[in-house]
């Protein structure tokens, strides 16, 4: 499907947002790419992001995901709009082990109410990339 931003400087709207983010920022989170409907953000594994066996803690990977997949679902919504997340499922495929997470948003679907997401999570080690989780989810317009 083809989308098209309802505005133009969603991206900047996005970027600003992001920069907001006192979460994204205490992790060390980039934002990497901005597209129409696709969001990509990345973090490093750092050592209080770590659970007990070493690999990265799920909630880190919940936040990454969770974060691209709701500022993709705000690049096609109207501009005085904001995002919140409705409900988002993960799965957990493998260990999060590696030096960095990269999690990649898409809108499956965009609706006038809400916005039918997904995520997908890599760990990244040297050149080494291994999907660690998907997350799909619904995202709700507000205005605050």
């Amino acid at each position: 499907m083809i989308q098209t931003a309802r505005f133009n400087g969603f991206a900047a709207k996005l970027a600003t947002s992001f920069a907001r983010q006192n979460l994204m920022q205490t992790i060390g989170a980039e934002l990497v790419q901005i597209d129409v409907g696709r969001v990509v953000i990345a973090a490093p594994i750092l050592p209080q992001m770590r659970q007990q066996h070493g690999f990265a803690h799920a909630a880190l990977t919940f936040a990454l995901g969770d974060s691209a997949a709701g500022y993709a679902a705000l690049s096609l919504m109207d501009e005085q709009d904001e995002v919140l997340t409705a409900e988002m499922k993960i799965n957990l495929l493998a260990p999060a082990a590696g030096d960095r997470l990269i999690a990649t948003g898409t809108v499956i679907r965009a609706g006038r109410r809400l916005s039918v997401v997904s995520a997908s999570v890599i760990a990244v080690t040297g050149t080494k990339e291994t999907e660690i989780a998907i997350l799909q989810g619904t995202m709700l317009p507000v205005q605050i």
